[in-house]
């Protein structure tokens, strides 16, 4: 299959989950992503990995505006409008809590040790820093971090470029600072 029509496969795949889970957002799990249900309908269907998944669907939204447009839009309505987030931890018991708060961190040394062996520093350190503008972006507008996340990704395929260079930089310096230091 050419890369023109498994983009066009997703790009309807992407359009028609759009619109199903904006006529009935119980489509999305009860604590689930709604941009994560769109990644994983593309695995499911296309049968590829997660990565080509979420690579294929940056791509497209990318490529297309109004889709990018109605994509965030779905995000913002489950994520923002229609979930009260945090409420189910807050009622948890303290042990619960710590136990919840303790799987997480395990899990995502665990993937960032994954991608440390498969993808290198670099990687590593531009997921860190998007990860950190996503927590301050969802702090700052009172927003669960998903919705934050899909906004940044939303407005990195907007501003590509000037986004780019910004990390860049901010890596180089990273870099020659570390370098500096031990020297």
């Amino acid at each position: 299959m050419s890369k023109e029509e498994k983009e066009k496969i997703a790009k309807s795949i992407i359009l028609q989950e759009i619109h199903e889970i904006d006529f009935n957002a119980s489509k999305v799990k009860e604590k689930g992503c709604a941009a994560c249900h769109v990644l994983f309908t593309l695995v499911n269907i296309m049968q590829i990995s997660e990565q080509d998944a979420s690579e294929l669907l940056s791509e497209i939204l990318s490529k297309d505006p109004k889709l990018n447009e109605l994509f965030i839009e779905m995000v913002e309505s489950i994520h923002m409008k229609q979930r009260m987030m945090g409420i189910t931890f807050s009622i948890k018991t303290r042990e619960a809590k710590d136990r919840y708060i303790d799987s997480n961190i395990k899990n995502y040394i665990e993937e960032l040790s994954t991608d440390l062996a498969n993808y290198g520093t670099d990687i590593i350190l531009r997921k860190l820093l998007l990860s950190s503008i996503s927590l301050q972006i969802a702090q700052n507008l009172g927003i669960d971090y998903h919705a934050a996340t899909e906004e940044l990704y939303y407005y990195i395929r907007k501003n590509e470029q000037n986004t780019n260079l910004y990390l860049i930089q901010f890596i180089d310096n990273f870099y020659e600072k570390i370098i500096r230091k031990n020297k």
